[in-house]
């Protein structure tokens, strides 16, 4: 028996904002209130109205000012403003995770509609300070939240990217094989941006607005992801590894970003009221996590994928697409090796590698994406899977189901 039998995502009821690059078009916009700001201008295009909800979750994991009462703030601004629910921090794994908490409160007869929000602006993060009086001469701490924690594993003091430099030297990985992924990547990106980036349009309001920073009047227009670098042989055949003696280089790896996504769960009920195409039926199947080794993170996703198809009850066998959140082509090549799937399979359409991480946001877009794909083939069984600082991971595997083929 399906473990989320009385859940399902309406099909449509689902967005995201084109994503911005490291202190690009959104770096002056307060990462919950454009959350709030796009949900009801998206809500209001799908006919969604805030008295259908009564469950919220908000995945944020770089703190803005007085984003201390979480998802309640954004909630009330869409006009929910007797709907609670939690704010919610996995690091990237975030955006699995506060499905997963939506989900788990629709199946147990807790809500019958939730509204799952994924919010960050890694531009201009919080520079805090912890007091700390009794540390010499009453000095306490302080930290930039998003650049420090990059560059400095609570556990083990090194750099994300050194954990990509482990997994590629265990598993042999050399730098031409990373750039052959990252170009057939950006090759798969641009298939999303053909007739007029109709892929994107399904999910993506495009133009976007951007608002001004106080929310009254438009500051620009993005027409698209902003921060997709321009991918050859060539230009990646120039590029040094980033750490001395590694085989990472900067073209291997994905880019910090702005953006963010929302997305409805609901009971099969609800989710048909909801839905764009009621005939389309989209399930939750199966999560699963793990943590590997220390400083191994690109490893991760491989065993918390075996646990959510444990939890699924298929096999990889069964899998007809995968989107991962891969930010580093490290994490694609060990998957394909250690899962026999197909690497030239993943990620049709985009990853983050290509479109950037806004950390809450990131598998919150792959998933959406990862529907679309499924809906565009017929339907079918799909797996997310992302790695996370601490050397962990999560993985979800949906279904896609579509009574009018």
């Amino acid at each position: 028996m399906n473990r989320f039998d009385n859940v399902e995502i309406p099909y449509g009821a689902y967005w995201s904002t084109p994503f911005a690059k490291w202190q690009g078009s959104l770096q002056h916009l307060h990462s919950v209130k454009l959350a709030a700001h796009v949900a009801k201008s998206e809500m209001a295009k799908r006919d969604l109205t805030p008295d259908q909800f009564d469950f919220g979750v908000l995945g944020i994991t770089q703190v803005q000012y007085q984003s201390f009462q979480g998802a309640i703030w954004p909630l009330y601004e869409i006009g929910m403003k007797h709907v609670v629910g939690p704010q919610m921090s996995q690091v990237c794994s975030t955006g699995p995770r506060i499905i997963l908490a939506a989900a788990a409160e629709v199946q147990l007869g807790m809500a019958t509609t939730g509204l799952v929000l994924g919010a960050d602006r890694t531009s201009n993060g919080a520079h805090i300070y912890y007091p700390a009086p009794a540390g010499f001469g009453g000095m306490g701490q302080s930290e930039d939240q998003v650049t420090y924690n990059f560059s400095h594993d609570v556990n083990g003091g090194h750099p994300m990217l050194q954990t990509a430099e482990n997994v590629a030297k265990k598993h042999g990985v050399t730098t031409q094989q990373q750039h052959d992924v990252v170009l057939q990547r950006y090759e798969q990106y641009h298939d999303a941006l053909k007739d007029d980036q109709a892929f994107q349009k399904r999910y993506m309001t495009l133009p976007f607005a951007v608002p001004k920073h106080n929310f009254k009047g438009e500051s620009g227009v993005m027409t698209g992801d902003e921060g997709v670098f321009a991918t050859s042989a060539e230009g990646l055949a120039r590029l040094k590894p980033a750490m001395p003696g590694g085989t990472v280089t900067f073209g291997g790896q994905t880019h910090p970003a702005d953006g963010n996504c929302g997305l409805v769960v609901a009971t099969p009920d609800k989710a048909r009221e909801l839905s764009r195409n009621p005939a389309i039926r989209i399930r939750l199947l199966g999560f699963g996590q793990a943590r590997c080794d220390l400083a191994h993170m690109p490893e991760a996703p491989v065993p918390a994928t075996k646990r959510a198809l444990e939890h699924a009850g298929v096999s990889i066998k069964d899998i007809k697409a995968v989107k991962s959140h891969n930010p580093f082509a490290v994490n694609d090549i060990v998957f394909a090796r250690e899962t026999g799937f197909p690497l030239e399979k993943m990620n049709n359409y985009g990853c983050s590698l290509i479109w950037g991480h806004p950390h809450a946001a990131t598998g919150l877009r792959a998933i959406i994406e990862l529907i679309e794909e499924l809906t565009l083939t017929g339907g079918g069984i799909g797996l997310f899977q992302g790695c996370a600082a601490g050397d962990s991971a999560m993985a979800v595997v949906i279904s896609v189901e579509d009574a009018s083929r």
